[in-house]
């Protein structure tokens, strides 16, 4: 929802920069005169900035590249892209450029209620979508753009926007959606558990970027407030903000879908844009790489080489300008691992895990007790995924020396042969609180022959209105991910009930039992590739 990241904002200007732009200018430089008759430059695409009209009367502001060689009474593809969470108009500006060059009207603008564009922040509301249709009429009137061919795409809050706003207007024939949601519940309460440090960090940068909007300031105090009492009413915000709330509408549209996304995306983690894909039933690719939030494209930002990128200009060529040039029949759904540099491709999701389960039986009971961080955690917001995804250095514990009265420990055998997980590893286990409400978090980690875990995967649990004493089943879906286990390393999860991306409920002195039935026993399931 956001790439408010010092790097990312600094990205987006020095983008601008390598054009020679500034925010203020109302029309791009012209070419630099040739040194010779003969060494003519190409033309460049025109840039111009505008003020354009959004819905409920505010201005948002926008910048427009036309093609070089616009001529009169000739229509082009148009491409919309709504900016990220807190980014100005510019963001887009190197990759508009290169759209351009290759035959599309492009229009950016900035989300209402960020930077100079007016309202308040809606958080993908009825106003901004309202704004995208807004922003298309106005580009229809004022540019060569066709009506027949019409894009949306962006990054992040651009994602979200794009995606909810293709279930609105039947016009829009191609979407580009990267590190974006489909579920915002999904994403940021998973488990039915706040993400400490992805809303934290939305929220300030909404209030550094923008002005948010009275329901957002009340939403958002209510989150990170805990307060359960609202917990309905934050739903029922979030579902009037997820497409997959309404994609029988977006295949009614018919637009052909890309997503997009890192597996360390701690603001939106993959498992929500997976589920949200095999609903999907028109034209669809879903894309995974190493990474945190927006990391993957971000680079292409600055106009460098970027498959991300690549593949949504093929996307968009495709399915605006008719062009065969193979997307449609690759596999469409590819996976980069994150130890490995290649492309994997499967024919849907569910296709992923395609060598069986494997599973891990749980079988002794554990006791721990809450309140304490076992040094067991998910790592930091951006910084422990970026780690993972340009050094392959994921957060790591020694898992001999986790502290066992603050941490549950299962360990698998050593393998004899390399483990390559694929998708969606789940958790089954039965839990007995002291208390009526709780939290706690479960880890996968590959274990090396020193002891020391690198985290595969994790994800929280919380639970309210317990009986205390009273065990009941658990069942938990970890993080989506693709990691491959080395030979002679083992398999460990581990449960402790304090980490610092979320919020925990465990009252002072909680404790919780991890047992495994013998009519309902306990495991993990570990989905593997095919050898």
């Amino acid at each position: 929802m956001e790439r408010t990241t010092t790097a990312a904002a600094v990205a987006a200007l020095l983008a601008a920069a390598a054009l020679g732009l500034a925010p203020h200018q109302a029309q791009a430089a012209a070419p630099a005169p040739a040194a010779a008759p003969a060494a003519s430059p190409a033309a460049s695409p025109e840039l111009r900035f505008h003020d354009i009209p959004g819905s409920g009367g505010i201005t948002l502001k926008g910048n427009v590249f036309t093609p070089a060689d616009a001529a009169d009474g000739r229509k082009y593809p148009l491409i919309v892209l709504p900016t990220s969470w807190g980014m100005p108009q510019i963001e887009y500006i190197a990759q508009a450029r290169k759209l351009a060059d290759s035959g599309y009207v492009v229009v950016s603008y900035t989300s209402r209620g960020f930077w100079l564009s007016g309202g308040e922040i809606e958080v993908a509301g009825p106003p901004d979508i309202a704004d995208v249709s807004g922003v298309i009429d106005w580009a229809l009137a004022h540019t060569p753009a066709d009506a027949d061919r019409i894009g949306l795409g962006g990054v992040s809050y651009g994602a979200g926007i794009s995606l909810l706003a293709s279930a609105h207007d039947p016009r829009v024939k191609a979407v580009v959606a990267l590190s974006g949601w489909a579920d915002i519940i999904e994403s940021i309460y998973s488990g039915r558990t706040q993400h400490l440090q992805a809303a934290g960090m939305l929220g300030a940068a909404g209030y550094l970027t923008g002005r948010p909007g009275p329901e957002l300031e009340t939403i958002l105090g209510d989150f990170l407030g805990s307060r359960l009492e609202k917990e309905q009413a934050m739903i029922e915000w979030g579902r009037k903000r997820s497409a997959s709330e309404q994609v029988d509408k977006i295949n009614a549209n018919g637009a052909a879908v890309m997503l997009g996304n890192a597996w360390g995306d701690t603001v939106f983690p993959p498992n929500q844009y997976a589920k949200f894909f095999e609903e999907l039933t028109g034209p669809k690719r879903l894309e995974f790489r190493p990474g945190d939030h927006a990391t993957a494209e971000a680079s292409g930002l600055l106009g460098l080489p970027n498959d991300t990128w690549t593949n949504a200009h093929r996307w968009f060529d495709r399915y605006l300008k008719g062009e065969r040039n193979g997307i449609d029949t690759e596999a469409p759904v590819q996976l980069k691992s994150r130890s490995t540099g290649g492309y994997e491709g499967y024919a849907d999701w569910k296709s992923v895990g395609s060598g069986g389960s494997e599973r891990l039986a749980l079988s002794d009971s554990e006791h721990v007790f809450a309140n304490v961080d076992s040094g067991a955690n998910g790592g930091i917001l951006f910084l422990s995924s970026v780690l993972d995804q340009f050094a392959k250095a994921p957060p790591t514990a020694s898992v001999p020396l986790l502290p066992r009265a603050f941490a549950a420990v299962w360990q698998s055998g050593r393998y004899d042969e390399a483990r390559r997980i694929r998708g969606t590893v789940a958790l089954h286990t039965t839990v007995t609180p002291t208390r009526s409400d709780g939290t706690f978090v479960a880890y996968l980690y590959d274990v090396g022959p020193l002891g020391i875990g690198k985290l595969v995967s994790n994800a929280p649990y919380t639970f309210h209105g317990r009986t205390p004493g009273q065990a009941f089943g658990v069942d938990l879906e970890l993080f989506s991910t693709a990691y491959d286990v080395p030979a002679g390393h083992r398999l460990a999860l581990v449960v402790d009930t304090v980490d610092p991306l979320y919020i925990e409920h465990n009252p002072t002195g909680a404790q919780l039992t991890f047992s495994s039935p013998r009519t309902d026993p306990s495991y993990v399931s570990v989905p593997l590739r095919e050898q």
